[in-house]
This record gives structure tokens, C-alpha cells and sequence, in this order.
């Protein structure tokens, strides 16, 4: 399945490739687009936009897109996702930023790695996996 977002990817937009590469489709293809783009190439490609005004999986009622995939694919029974959850939350939105201790941590990585890949948000995706799953199996242990 192809998953559609905005561009110059950050936080909320790395973490979910993640999130459904590893939980929810092993086989996704992420297209990055124009913030204007994402609806119409989401329905012409026939995939899931996400983390967009409009999209099918974005920020609603106080949840961050990451939030909003655990919960539309009932992924809540991990406990060490939902610790990562509040993580990925804490680092996205800006009004919840030591919501999580690892917030601010996560969220300096994550400009970090977008102020030095700038716009090649696949390579950011590819550098940044290893991240999370790190950080995943920190959770893990956390609420083991």
C-alpha cells in the first residue's frame, strides 16, 4: 500500500513509517508530496494519507498522527508502543513537549537529522529507523 504525506518531513512523519513498517504493512511505500498534493495523489494512487490537513490518519483531538495509527490499527496492547507513543506525542506537539521526558530529546534528534538531510526525507527514513527501534526496545524494558 503507498502512504502519502507533506514534505521536509519531521517528527510525526518519520516516526509513522516506522510505526507502519514495522506494525501495520511490512510492504508500505512512503510518498512524500506538496502539503496541497497529499488528498489527490492519496486517491490517485489508490493509498493512505497520513499527518496532512484532510488525511485519513492525521492530528485529531489532541493526538498526534503516531497516536492516531496506534489506535485506528488497536495497537494499545503494547505497552512499550504506547510508552513510544507518548514519546513520538511529547516530541510532535509543540504544546506537549514535556508531556514525556524524552520529548525534548526526541525532537532535537529528529530537527537534527532534518537540518542535515534537509528535503530527502526517505533518507531520513532510513537513518532514523534504527533510532526507533532502538528507542522501541528502550520501551520494552521500560514497561517490562
Amino acid at each position: 500500500m503507498k502512504w502519502v504525506t507533506r514534505e521536509n518531513a519531521n517528527v510525526d512523519r518519520i516516526a509513522c513509517p516506522w510505526l507502519i513498517k514495522r506494525f501495520i504493512d511490512p510492504d508500505a511505500e512512503f510518498l512524500y508530496v506538496g502539503r496541497d498534493e497529499v488528498l489527490e495523489v492519496a486517491e490517485r494512487e489508490g493509498g493512505n494519507s497520513y499527518d496532512a490537513p484532510g488525511a485519513k490518519y492525521t492530528h485529531r483531538d489532541g493526538k498526534c498522527s503516531f497516536d492516531v495509527l496506534v489506535e485506528e490499527f488497536k495497537l494499545e496492547g503494547d505497552p512499550a508502543l504506547v510508552r513510544l507513543a507518548e514519546i513520538v506525542h511529547a516530541a510532535d506537539v509543540d504544546d506537549d513537549i514535556d508531556s514525556s521526558p524524552e520529548g525534548r530529546g526526541l525532537s532535537a534528534i529528529a530537527h537534527g537529522f532534518a537540518l542535515v538531510h534537509g528535503t530527502d526525507d526517505h533518507k531520513k527514513i532510513e537513518l532514523e529507523t534504527p533510532m526507533y527501534d532502538a528507542l522501541y526496545a528502550w520501551c520494552r524494558q521500560e514497561t517490562a
